[in-house]
């Protein structure tokens, strides 16, 4: 039988990190399976779904690289044959209208919580003879459809969780519980079943907080004659306080855009989320797609929940550390041809790209990133932290300007002439200038560090980088030249 799994993401708001994991771990499933992933977006909650919000699921999944095989499918769509059950349903015995009003409901709730009893409906209106439920439709009294639970005290509901193992609840400890609203519409617990089968679902791979109503589920597979799927439920990400990430909680870092916007890698973080909850069993933390598909198993999944270690307010570590050295150790090792199309698209974004860059200074472009990469954690700090390679537009570092250029007023005549001395040479290669400025130290009679982090920040506006002198390899002859002879604007005269 072919593995068929499902992402089933409700359009009510941002794609959640903890939802795209969750397409992760079926995608995975699927490809590891050579199966089949379905897309199906849950959008019965007609007041909070909007379109917006379903651009987001498609763009997310796209930018990670999760291409499904079948859908974009709509749930709404398929409303016909979700109301078309709930009467097969109630036709065959296994559900039943209830009319008890909202105030009904209270009652019965406030009677338990007087008790100290967790509140279950009472299922009065199961018990109502057809003369009395004639009567009441023929009055157009509004009504729920509820799922009749068995009330045989003996009766369970048992499933194995390729996760959590065997889960076995009572029946008499499940309500009987709606399964189409009064206006009509049919809720998602019925949904999800009837959309499962119809898309021919083997797998169910979710977040634990879903295994509550998977017991509800599979009575109405089994009151429909159909046999369940598999289920795997995955342990829930939280913080560093073992509190569940929300956007209300925790801001934009849960969301799977802030991730793109502040210029991570869609592998680098794929990576990351599969490690959230799911171990290889030797440990490994690093994988190409095909690794990571081939070493993928449900067996692997962790029972205990992941922690996401997000402190707010830390602007080093403005999401996971651990999120970031995989970010930083992607960029700093992928193959240069895999590298160059993501920091041309962040150089585009930037305003800062040119044609030129893929034309005659292509081999220029591929060296400077490849000597830049090495420091950088994000594609961002390409066009913040880099742009002196890519720009005569850069800002100044205001302590590494206090540093290097002010603490030593002499380099106010001292860095044109050396620039002068720089403009010269035949050849402008690591070797030539490294020789150059230390010779024009010892003749100034100054220590060759001062002149070479001057240089440093009045060519680049940082104290930090790659070496000085492969970096103004890179820059080129006169633009570091240009840059030496602009230097005394930065150091006023006394």
């Amino acid at each position: 039988m072919q593995v068929r799994v499902r992402f089933a993401p409700s359009p009510t708001g941002y794609l959640h990190i903890g939802g795209a994991r969750t397409a992760l771990y079926n995608w995975l499933w699927a490809r590891k399976n050579n199966g089949v992933f379905v897309l199906r977006i849950e959008d019965t909650d007609l007041e909070r779904s909007t379109e917006e919000a379903v651009q987001q699921i498609l763009d997310g999944l796209t930018w990670l690289g999760l291409e499904w095989d079948e859908g974009p499918y709509f749930q709404t769509a398929n409303a016909a044959k979700h109301l078309e059950t709930a009467n097969r349903l109630l036709e065959t015995g296994h559900a039943y209208r209830c009319f008890c009003t909202k105030e009904e409901l209270d009652v019965q709730r406030e009677a338990a919580e007087a008790a100290r009893i967790a509140y279950t409906y009472d299922g009065r209106c199961r018990r109502l003879p057809a003369e009395e439920i004639h009567r009441k439709m023929e009055a157009g009294v509004p009504y729920v459809i509820r799922f009749a639970t068995p009330r045989d005290p003996t009766a369970a509901v048992a499933f194995d969780d390729l996760v959590y193992g065997r889960v076995e609840k009572r029946c008499l400890d499940i309500e009987d519980f709606v399964i189409v609203r009064s206006d009509g519409r049919p809720l998602y617990i019925l949904c999800n079943a009837v959309d499962d089968e119809q898309d021919r679902i083997t797998h169910v791979i979710r977040g634990a907080d879903g295994i509550a109503n998977t017991p509800k589920q599979i009575l109405i597979y089994q009151a429909l004659g159909i046999k369940p799927p598999v289920f795997a439920h995955m342990p829930l990400t939280l913080d560093s306080k073992r509190t569940k990430l929300s956007k209300r909680r925790h801001g934009e870092v849960v969301t799977l855009a802030y991730y793109r916007e502040r210029g991570f890698l869609p592998w680098a973080l794929c990576n990351f989320m599969a490690l959230l909850g799911w171990s290889s069993p030797d440990g490994r933390e690093f994988f190409t797609r095909e690794e990571l598909i081939e070493a993928f198993d449900l067996s692997r999944i962790n029972r205990a929940n992941s922690v996401f270690n997000y402190v707010p307010g830390d602007e080093k570590n403005w999401t996971d550390p651990k999120a970031l050295h995989f970010n930083a150790t992607y960029i700093r090792t992928m193959p240069m041809d895999e590298l160059l199309p993501y920091v041309k698209a962040e150089l585009m974004d930037a305003g800062l790209w040119r044609d030129s860059f893929e034309g005659e200074r292509r081999e220029w472009f591929s060296r400077t990133v490849d000597l830049i990469r090495a420091r950088y954690h994000t594609l961002k700090e390409f066009s913040t932290r880099g742009r002196c390679y890519f720009s005569d537009d850069f800002t100044f570092d205001d302590e590494a300007v206090k540093k290097n250029l002010l603490k030593h007023p002499s380099l106010r005549e001292l860095l044109p002439e050396l620039a002068d001395r720089l403009a010269k040479l035949a050849v402008f290669d690591h070797e030539s200038t490294e020789d150059a400025f230390r010779s024009f130290a010892e003749e100034k009679g100054i220590k060759a560090g001062i002149v070479i982090n001057g240089t440093r920040t009045a060519v680049s506006g940082t104290s930090v980088g790659p070496g000085l002198f492969e970096m103004l390899e890179v820059l080129g002859q006169d633009r570091v030249v240009e840059r030496l002879r602009k230097a005394p604007a930065l150091i006023p005269a006394n």
